[in-house]
């Protein structure tokens, strides 16, 4: 049998889960960041509510509450709740995962199954999957933190909704360690454990884990902090983290190769995701280089493929060589005023006619 979870079961007591396990939310008005697609009025929470909710997929960063998502959609349609995760999941847990299904149907019951890493699914692993959905014995709630339009097979991209979450607001987190943690912090010592969680709502929980076992007094300050996760503590708030990466892009766009490594460094120091550092420049790449050098494109979408391969600290180099090669490049805004400007003539409303040299066909 696959690992099968209730979710009656967690609302016993488990001390020794972690945290972020024992802060599941149980209703709507715990579950906190998604309020664009879960607030009051929106369509993918009436559909719980009203529990006429079919497969999806949730598309999201780690720690945006996609597991959480499923258990919650899972206590209130009061379904049998399977779980597999798709690194370690196989044919046959699939095939033991649809006949705990027939049975519960059998119970009057039905079956959620949810998937975790679903895009870590071979195609024959997708495709058992298919009758089962098509029919609706299951329930499939599939997450990914890969685009699933490129990691989910049509077939069942077809048979499903796909919904988007998004990393956690500094608010949403800052209500979170407020509900978690008894202990205060100073404004840095927030500002730096906040960003360090990077919108990950596991991430923030499991250093608030370690905070309450290491310190009883307040404030926590920002010595405590860095000595915890290891950082040398560069102050790097969320406002910074925008001004610092708007500098980065002007100097490029200014070929002040020296300025732009200093803020690349500032990025680095501060914590910053190198991946997020990489989809920046992959963009600057076209926007600002364009045509004028096709080859930055292709250096950039390499550096994004290393990124995957090399952590930090070694990722820096990679990185510094790409921001030098930007910055020296020729620039060319040509290719992002080009479909800027197809894009208004559309939104006033020019949507022309195809011509017939141009189509697919010809009319005889």
């Amino acid at each position: 049998m696959p690992d099968t979870l209730l979710f009656a079961n967690l609302d016993q007591p488990q001390p020794q889960a972690p945290l972020a396990y024992r802060m599941t939310p149980k209703n709507f008005d715990d579950y906190l960041g998604q309020d664009r697609i879960l607030g009051p009025d929106k369509p993918l929470r009436k559909l719980i509510e009203a529990d006429k909710l079919g497969s999806i997929i949730l598309w999201g960063p780690p720690g945006c509450g996609k597991t959480a998502l499923s258990r919650l959609i899972s206590q209130k349609t009061k379904s049998l709740y399977l779980s597999l995760n798709a690194v370690t999941a196989k044919i046959s847990d699939i095939k033991d995962s649809i006949e705990a299904a027939k049975k519960a149907r059998y119970r009057q019951q039905k079956t959620v199954l949810f998937i975790d890493e679903i895009h870590r699914f071979n195609k024959t692993q997708q495709d058992a999957l298919l009758p089962e959905v098509e029919s609706g014995l299951l329930t499939l709630i599939g997450a990914t933190t890969e685009n699933p339009f490129f990691s989910v097979i049509p077939a069942l991209i077809s048979r499903s909704q796909i919904f988007e979450l998004h990393a956690l607001s500094d608010d949403a987190l800052t209500t979170l360690l407020t509900k978690t943690c008894p202990l205060t912090f100073t404004p840095e010592a927030k500002a730096q454990l906040l960003h360090h969680a990077q919108g990950d709502a596991r991430k923030l929980l499991n250093r608030v884990e370690s905070i309450v076992t290491l310190y009883t007094d307040s404030p926590i300050t920002l010595d405590d902090i860095n000595l915890l996760t290891q950082t040398k503590g560069i102050p790097h708030n969320k406002e910074s983290h925008y001004d610092i990466i708007s500098a980065l892009i002007k100097t490029m766009r200014a070929s002040q190769p020296d300025t732009a490594i200093y803020w690349l460094a500032r990025l680095l120091k501060g914590g910053e995701d190198p991946a997020f550092i990489a989809r920046r420049l992959s963009l600057f790449a076209s926007e600002d280089i364009g045509n004028a050098d096709p080859q930055a494109l292709l250096l950039t979408t390499s550096l994004l493929q290393a990124v995957h391969f090399i952590g930090m600290p070694e990722i820096r180099i990679t990185l510094s060589q790409a921001v030098l090669y930007l910055a020296n490049a020729p620039k060319n805004r040509a290719s992002y005023n080009a479909i800027q400007t197809a894009y208004s003539e559309i939104d006033k409303g020019r949507l022309d006619r195809v011509p017939d040299h141009l189509r697919n066909y010809k009319l005889s």
